[in-house]
Formats: structure tokens, sequence, C-alpha cells
């Protein structure tokens, strides 16, 4: 499959404005999340700060943590108000974010941390040696090391259920795992290179995948058969994020493209560059689809975060 066409009638009825850029990070952009108070949303970068930004006051970032190595991957435990920061090369650090103070801390790995999920009372972390870490949230204690590849482990979804988590390798491979006692579900192959980006619909019974093939892999969650390949951009993936409602998600890659696609039918609706939209300069890291104003997020390697209004 070829790159989908745009269509006319979606070219004008998809509105594009850039609200803010917001600058701050002194390197490359990684990590990204939305705050239990969908208003506020979380950065951090190969700097080692984490940020907290409010949609309602964008330009005045908040230095929430400042640590010796790059922050690839941050995760907001939106029950107990907990920021979770991987630091690479040595573990889990939590912000009490009532407080905005450090309250504990892990040392789990010498590896670069790339995502952390949270289920329940679990932290789950993936890291660079393939490994799957298990965090008991309330007893502040390891669970559980699960070696799973011998390649990294670089991005994880989990279903709507909560009962599944899915993790993307380097070895070309999503794990599906059962998220309580962590035995495999199923592989997934179909991937030819690393797989950075994975969601689970929030109203279909579909795991998106995509990854350095620039490919998007449309996964059939009851039978985890693949439904659907489409060649998405030009080079890698590197995340994806659906709207709350389900009905469309967002691709962004090292191409410098944030795409808005229909989640029902996997059409390209959009496209953000640099060209059109005053968008990125270098490759984009992370989009987040906000709960609170239906804007998009994006970070970059360019040291900056951008933030969209998209009128559907």
């Amino acid at each position: 499959m070829g790159f989908e066409l745009l269509t006319p009638q979606y070219m004008s009825k998809i509105q594009v404005n850039k609200l803010h850029t917001l600058t701050g990070h002194n390197d490359c952009i990684y990590a990204l999340a939305e705050g239990s108070d969908p208003r506020f949303f979380y950065t951090g970068s190969g700097d080692g700060m984490v940020v907290e930004w409010d949609l309602d006051n964008p330009k005045d970032g908040k230095l929430i943590a400042k640590l010796p190595h790059s922050v690839y991957a941050i995760s907001v435990d939106k029950e107990r108000n907990l920021l979770f920061i991987g630091h690479n090369f040595e573990g889990i650090h939590v912000i009490d974010l009532n407080e905005n103070k450090e309250v504990w801390s892990l040392k789990i790995t010498d590896q670069s941390i790339f995502d952390i999920k949270i289920i329940g009372k679990s932290l789950f972390v993936a890291t660079g040696d393939g490994v799957l870490t298990v965090i008991d949230i309330e007893e502040k204690s390891l669970v559980k090391h699960i070696k799973l590849s011998s390649k990294s482990a670089r991005v994880m979804a989990v279903d709507n259920d909560q009962k599944h988590i899915a993790i993307g390798f380097s070895d070309h491979t999503i794990k599906i795992i059962d998220a309580y006692d962590f035995k495999p579900v199923q592989l997934l192959e179909g991937h030819s290179n690393s797989v950075f980006a994975l969601a689970y619909s929030p109203i279909h019974d579909t795991l998106i995948s995509g990854g350095r093939d620039a490919s998007l892999k449309f996964w059939d969650t009851k039978t985890y058969q693949q439904t659907n390949n489409v060649i998405a951009h030009m080079f890698a993936i590197n995340y994806l994020s659906f709207k709350e409602d389900g009905k469309y998600f967002i691709t962004c890659s090292m191409d410098k493209s944030i795409k808005v696609w229909d989640a029902e039918n996997h059409k390209l609706l959009k496209v953000i560059d640099k060209a059109r939209y005053a968008g990125h300069g270098t490759s984009i890291n992370k989009v987040l689809w906000s709960t609170y104003n239906q804007s998009i997020i994006s970070v970059s390697d360019d040291r900056s975060i951008s933030i969209w209004e998209v009128d559907i």
C-alpha cells in the first residue's frame, strides 16, 4: 500500500492553527505525559529536566525535577497524583505532584528507560536490555524482572480492560503479556524494523503499531490478527496518540511531520509540517491529543513544544 491521498473535502474540512511554541529545554525532548488534571502536561528531555506546563498559561513552565542523565520516559499515576520519571542508567524517581517533591526512588537498571505504564498498583518499566520490570507502587518495591528480548523494549500500551500490556521491541516484534500473571498471550510479527509506537483504540477492537519501517499496522485485539498495513510516513514513526473519542488518531515521525488519521477507515486526513503550518524543524518524538481542550501537543529534537488547535 502507498500513501493515502488527501481528498479536497478533507483538506477544507480540517483547520489547523498553531497556538503556541514553548521553549526552555536545552536538549531534545523525548517524553510527554498528561497530568491527573489534564490541564497540565509534563515533558522530559535529554537535559535531564522534567517540566510542568499549564495549557491555560502555557508560556510559564515549572521545573519539577533536574536529573544528571537524559529522560526518555515519564508517566502520571492519576489515582495517586504521582509522576514517575525514568532516569536513564539509574531507575525510577517518584514526584508527589500535590507537594511538588520527590517522595521515593528505586535503582532498578543500568539501561535506558524507554517507557513507563501504570496498571492498578503495578508500575511497568521497559528498558534497553529487553527487560520488563514490574514495581509495586504501594510497597515501593521490585516485584519482577522479565527478560523478553535481547533487543530494547521501546514502547508499551495497555488495553481498555487493563488486562493485557503490549510491548514493542527493537527485534521488530510486539509481545502481548497478561498484566497480572505476566504470562505471554500473543506474539505479533509483521514489522521489518523497531517498533516505537503502540496504542489500543478507545472504541474499536484494534491495536495500532508503528515504527522505524514507517508503516502503521492494525491488529484485531480479539484474534491479534493483522487487518491492515499503511505506509504512513517517509521515515520512522516515533509515536501515536488517539483523540479521546477514539474516532481519530495522530502519528509523529522522524520526517518532521504530524499526521491526522481517521481511526475507522485508516485514511489520512491532514499533514501538519513545517512548510504548511510552521511545524517542527527536526524529528518529532512524541504527540499527545489533550483530553483537556482537544489540542495536539508535540515535542521534538528541535528542543521545542508545539500546541496545535485542530478543528475536525
